[in-house]
C-alpha cells in the first residue's frame, strides 16, 4: 500500500524575493510617506507573504514567523488598502469577514455533486468491488490492474469551491447536489482556503472539499454555548452547518472552521476544458492527472489542505484493512468521521464505469457502525439559552461510548421527555450519532415512577415557563440574567448598534463585577469603573465608552434589530421602521397592523408583540430611554418618486442589499425578498441566484441589470448608489 505523499510545492512567496517571508521588519515607515505605488507594491508583497503565512501556519502546521509578527504584517496590509484605497478581492484582508448578506442565494454547480452508495457491511463493500471488476472487463479493460484509494470519510459539509486563473471566485453547499446555498463569503474567511492558488493551476479549477469544525475547537467552542446559557451544538456536523448559513461572514469568520479537499470537479486549461461530472468526459484536459492519486499531488502543488490520512492499496483486502485501522484510530484524529470512502483510482477507469443518477459506480463508502451504551439517568439539568429556550440535560451515571466517557446527553425538549417517558433513576441507551454530543433515543428499563416533571419557572429567574409546540421558553426576557448576556453581545453585533469593543468575554467581565445587571445599565458605565478591571487601561475604557456614546441616537432599525427580538432581523427591522416611522408607532401597533407590513406574517407579528407586552422587556426599553438612548425617527412620506413600484434584489450590488432596499423605499417603493405576481423588477448584481432568475421568467418579472436600473431611477430623478442619507 502507499501512504500519503508529500514533497517539495510551489510557494506563495519566495523568501529571497520577498522580505516578508521569513524574519521580516516589523517596524514600518508611516503610510502618510508613501507614494501610491511605493504602497500598492508593498501591499502585493505582504499578501503573498501572508498567503505564504496562512499556509504553513493551517495548512501544513508549520508557522514561519510568531504570531505578534504575523498580526503585524497583516495589521499592515490592512492600514496600505484603506489608506490608498487598494483593490482587496481575494487579499487575505477579506477573511475578517464581509458585509452581512440579507439570504442565501441558490447557485447551479459547475458540475453534479452525487452521493456515495454506503454499508457497514464487509460483504457489500466486496461486492462492490466485484460489480467494478465485472464493469471494467465488460468495457475492455484488465479488472486484476484495478486500484483503490482510500480516505477518511468526514463527517461535515461538502462545499464545491471554484478558482478562476487560480483566484478564488466562488463556493457553494451541495444542496441537492446539482444547486446550493451560495457560500462564497462565508468560506472566504476560513484561512485554510486560498484565496489565491500556489504554482501553475488550470484556467479553472472546481473542487469539492469538506467543511468543518476540528473537535478540539469544537468541544471550545460548546464550552463557551454552556457558559452563556446556549444551547451547544450536537455535533461537529451541525456546527459547521449552522456556521455556515450564517447570513453574516464576520461571524464565520468569529468561528473555527476548516476545510478538507477530496475531489476535483472540473479542471478546464486555456478555457478549453470541458466541465465535468463524477462520470468526466471521454478524454480531459491533457494536463490534468490521470488518477485521483496524482490528483492530491496538485492539490498539494495548488496549497488545497487535503487529509493526512490516506492510502492507495491494491485490492478490496486493503481497503477493509484500511477501514479497520482507521476506525481503530478514530479517537485520536481531531476531525469527526464516520466511515471511509473507498474509490476507483484510474480516472479512464471511472469515466468507464460511469455513474448511476444518483452515485457513481466507482466509489463506496464503507461506514463505522453506530456506538452505544446503556447508563442511568442520575439528574436532569435544564439550560436557558438568549431566546429564552429551554433544553433539558440528563445527567448520567457516567459510561463508557466507543472509548469516551459520556456523563451528559441532551433531552432536546420536553415534548421529547414525554415520548421518552424519561425519569431520574431510569436506565436509556446512550447513542453517539455525531462522535462528540450524545443523546438519548429510547428508555431501556424503566426503574422510576411517572415521567420527569418539566419545571414551570425558569431555573434562573423564577419567570413563568410557556410552551409553544414541543419547545418551552423563559418568559423573562431582557430581565432574566441568563438572557442578559446574549442580549448584550447582540446589543453590540456590527448589524445592531456596532460597538466595537464589546464581545463575549468582556460582557461576562462586566457582569461578574456586577457593573452591568441590565441591559441600560451599559450606558450608567463610567471610565473609572472600566479602567479598574482587570486587563483594561484608561484608553481601553474611553473607546468603549465613545462607542456607547455615539449609540445614544442610532438610527431605528438598528435599535430593533439590536433588541434581539425573535424572528426580526436586520431585513424585517428595516421594513418596520419604513413602515411606522417611530419606536412608539410600533410598540403600539396591533397584530393586525404589524402583519400589514412587509415580510411579516402571522408568527413574526406575534414574535414582535409577545415580546413588546414582556413586562421586563418594556422595562429595558424605556430603562434605555430613560439613558438618553432614542432612536432616531424615520420620514415614512421621504419620498413619491417610485411610488408604487416593487423591486426585488439579487447577487452582488455597489452596494449591500440591505442599503439598496432602504434607497427605494425611501423614495416609495417596495422592497421585497422573494419574486411574485406582484413584482414589477429582479435587479441583479454579479453572481445572481438561480432561483429568483426561474421565478422571474416564471412571473414575467423584468430583469434589470445594475446599469439599467440605475437609468430607471435616473429616469424618475432617484440616484443610484445612494448618495447618503436620505
Amino acid at each position: 500500500m502507499t501512504s500519503a505523499h508529500s514533497g517539495s510545492t510551489p510557494r506563495h512567496a519566495d523568501p529571497d524575493e520577498n522580505p516578508y517571508v521569513e524574519s521580516p521588519p516589523t517596524d514600518f515607515e508611516p503610510v502618510a510617506s508613501l507614494s501610491e505605488d511605493e504602497a500598492a507594491e508593498q501591499a502585493s508583497l505582504l499578501r503573498a507573504a501572508v498567503r505564504e503565512h496562512d499556509h504553513r501556519y493551517y495548512v501544513e502546521a508549520d508557522p514561519l514567523v510568531p504570531d505578534e509578527a504575523y498580526d503585524r504584517l497583516f495589521a499592515r496590509l490592512r492600514e496600505l488598502e484603506d489608506a490608498f484605497d487598494l483593490p482587496t478581492e481575494n487579499s487575505p484582508t477579506r477573511r475578517i469577514g464581509g458585509r452581512p448578506l440579507d439570504e442565501l442565494e441558490t447557485v447551479e454547480h459547475v458540475a453534479p455533486m452525487r452521493s456515495i452508495d454506503n454499508s457497514t457491511d464487509a460483504e457489500a463493500v466486496r461486492a462492490f468491488d466485484e460489480r467494478v471488476r465485472k464493469g471494467l472487463d465488460a468495457e475492455g479493460f484488465d479488472p486484476g490492474g484495478v486500484e483503490y484509494v482510500c480516505e477518511p470519510k468526514f463527517d461535515g459539509l461538502s462545499v464545491e469551491v471554484v478558482y478562476e486563473d487560480g483566484e478564488y471566485a466562488r463556493a457553494a453547499t451541495r444542496g441537492d447536489g446539482t444547486a446550493g446555498d451560495d457560500v462564497t463569503e462565508q468560506i472566504r474567511t476560513i484561512r485554510s482556503v486560498p484565496g489565491k492558488l500556489r504554482g501553475d493551476p488550470p484556467s479553472r479549477l472546481a473542487v469539492r472539499g469538506e467543511a468543518y469544525m476540528p473537535r478540539d475547537a469544537f468541544e471550545a467552542y460548546n464550552e463557551e454555548l454552556i457558559e452563556r446559557g446556549e444551547e451547544p451544538f450536537a455535533n461537529p456536523r451541525n456546527a459547521a452547518a449552522g456556521t455556515l448559513r450564517q447570513l453574516d461572514p464576520s461571524v464565520v469568520a468569529e468561528r473555527p472552521l476548516d476545510v478538507f479537499f477530496f475531489d476535483v470537479l472540473a479542471w478546464e486549461t486555456d478555457g478549453e476544458g470541458t466541465a465535468r461530472g463524477e462520470d468526466g468526459p471521454e478524454s480531459g484536459p491533457p494536463d490534468r492527472p490521470g488518477t485521483h492519486w496524482a490528483e492530491f499531488d496538485a492539490f498539494d502543488a495548488f496549497g488545497l489542505r487535503r487529509a493526512d490520512r490516506v492510502e492507495r492499496v491494491p485490492d478490496i483486502e486493503g481497503a477493509l484493512d484500511y477501514r479497520d485501522r482507521l476506525m481503530a484510530d478514530r479517537e485520536g484524529l481531531n476531525y469527526a468521521i464516520d466511515g471511509v470512502v473507498i474509490a476507483v483510482d484510474d480516472r479512464a477507469h471511472r469515466e468507464a464505469l460511469g455513474s448511476t443518477a444518483r452515485a457513481p459506480r466507482w466509489a463506496f463508502a464503507y461506514k463505522f457502525p453506530p456506538r452505544t451504551a446503556t447508563t442511568t439517568v442520575e439528574g436532569v439539568t435544564v439550560q436557558v439559552g438568549r431566546t429564552g429556550r429551554l433544553t433539558p440535560v440528563a445527567e448520567l451515571d457516567p459510561v463508557d461510548v466507543g472509548g469516551v466517557t459520556v456523563s451528559r446527553a441532551t433531552l432536546h425538549n420536553p415534548a421529547e421527555i414525554e415520548a421518552l417517558g424519561v425519569n431520574v433513576g431510569d436506565r436509556v441507551r446512550i447513542y453517539r450519532a455525531g462522535d462528540v454530543i450524545p443523546y438519548v433515543p429510547e428508555v431501556v428499563e424503566k426503574r422510576s415512577e411517572g415521567t420527569y416533571a418539566f419545571p414551570e419557572s425558569c431555573p434562573i429567574c423564577d419567570a413563568p415557563v410557556e410552551r409553544d409546540g414541543p419547545l418551552a421558553f423563559c418568559t423573562g426576557g431582557l430581565g432574566c440574567p441568563a438572557q442578559l448576556d446574549r442580549a448584550i453581545e447582540h446589543w453590540a453585533r456590527r448589524d445592531a448598534l456596532d460597538i466595537e469593543g464589546l464581545g463575549p468575554e468582556r460582557v461576562e467581565q462586566l457582569r461578574e463585577a456586577e457593573l452591568v445587571e441590565s441591559l441600560p445599565d451599559l450606558y450608567d458605565l463610567a471610565v473609572d469603573d472600566l479602567a479598574a478591571l482587570e486587563g483594561w487601561g484608561e484608553t481601553s475604557a474611553e473607546n468603549l465608552i465613545a462607542e456607547l456614546e455615539a449609540t445614544r441616537e442610532p438610527p431605528l432599525d438598528d435599535f430593533l434589530a439590536g433588541l434581539g427580538i425573535p424572528d426580526v432581523g436586520a431585513t424585517t427591522a428595516r421594513a418596520l421602521a419604513a413602515h411606522f416611522g417611530d419606536l412608539d408607532a410600533i410598540i403600539d401597533a396591533d397584530g393586525d397592523e404589524l402583519r400589514a407590513v412587509d415580510d411579516v406574517g402571522p408568527e413574526v407579528a406575534e414574535s414582535i408583540r409577545t415580546f413588546l407586552d414582556t413586562e421586563e422587556n418594556r422595562a429595558a426599553i424605556e430603562g434605555l430611554r430613560e439613558r438618553g438612548v432614542d432612536p432616531e425617527s424615520v420620514d415614512v412620506d421621504a419620498g413619491e418618486a417610485l411610488d408604487g413600484l416593487t423591486f426585488v434584489f439579487t447577487g452582488s450590488l455597489s452596494t449591500t442589499r440591505g442599503e439598496a432596499q432602504a434607497h427605494v423605499e425611501a423614495h416609495g417603493a417596495n422592497a421585497t425578498s422573494s419574486v411574485s405576481g406582484n413584482t414589477d423588477y429582479l435587479v441583479a448584481g454579479e453572481s445572481p441566484g438561480r432561483s429568483k432568475r426561474n421565478d422571474a421568467d416564471a412571473e414575467g418579472v423584468p430583469l434589470l441589470d445594475e446599469g439599467e436600473f440605475a437609468e430607471l431611477l435616473a429616469e424618475r430623478g432617484v440616484a443610484w448608489p445612494p448618495e447618503g442619507d436620505e
